[in-house]
């Protein structure tokens, strides 16, 4: 979080940025939310060990394709470790540094913990981080009441967070929320 607050505060210095950010409890995340996630950032969460190598080799395929980077194949623990302790260039010792990180997590931490602490850190608008503050930002609502559908729209977001929060009629959101909502019934959470 405070490395993306710098960078917006070198981009913008002459503005007051604020951080919007509240911790909250893995019981008191809704389980449709914890089912959304898993289900637009990484399928297999419950049954790898940090790394989906199926993933991983479709998003290469892609890239190779398009001849630049346009898919990823990071997993919700790869992206925890990404965030919790790296910059988000992208290079390849960046990422050697992040499979070494991952490994450590998935061997020191519960599925629920990681989930948990993903949740509750990743970037969901500008300056927008953690789900409490993202239910609040959108939705104006206590985590409590977050439905299903609103669930599905704020997964679909996690890729492109900030462009989300201006944009939040995009087409291409809804589609997405609707692909996420589709798959939650085959979704396993910790």
């Amino acid at each position: 979080m405070q490395y993306r607050l710098d960078a917006l505060r070198k981009i913008h210095p002459n503005t007051k940025i604020k951080l919007q950010y509240k911790w909250v409890s893995y019981n008191l995340i809704p389980s449709h939310l914890k089912r959304a996630v898993i289900a637009a950032e990484d399928s297999q969460f419950i049954s790898h060990n940090g790394f989906d190598f199926k993933a991983i080799k479709i998003a290469y395929k892609k890239n190779i394709k398009e001849k630049r980077i346009v898919a990823g194949g990071s997993t919700i623990s790869q992206q925890l470790a990404k965030n919790l302790f790296l910059s988000t260039e992208k290079t390849i010792w960046r990422k050697i540094e992040e499979a070494i990180i991952t490994l450590m997590i998935e061997n020191i931490m519960s599925k629920r913990r990681i989930l948990e602490i993903y949740l509750n850190i990743i970037e969901w608008g500008n300056s927008v981080f953690g789900i409490k503050a993202a239910t609040i930002h959108y939705y104006n609502i206590p985590i409590s009441s977050l439905s299903e559908e609103q669930s599905c729209y704020l997964a679909a977001m996690i890729p492109n967070p900030k462009f989300y929060d201006k944009n939040r009629n995009a087409p291409l959101l809804s589609k997405k929320a609707n692909v996420i909502q589709n798959r939650l019934a085959s979704v396993r959470i910790p």
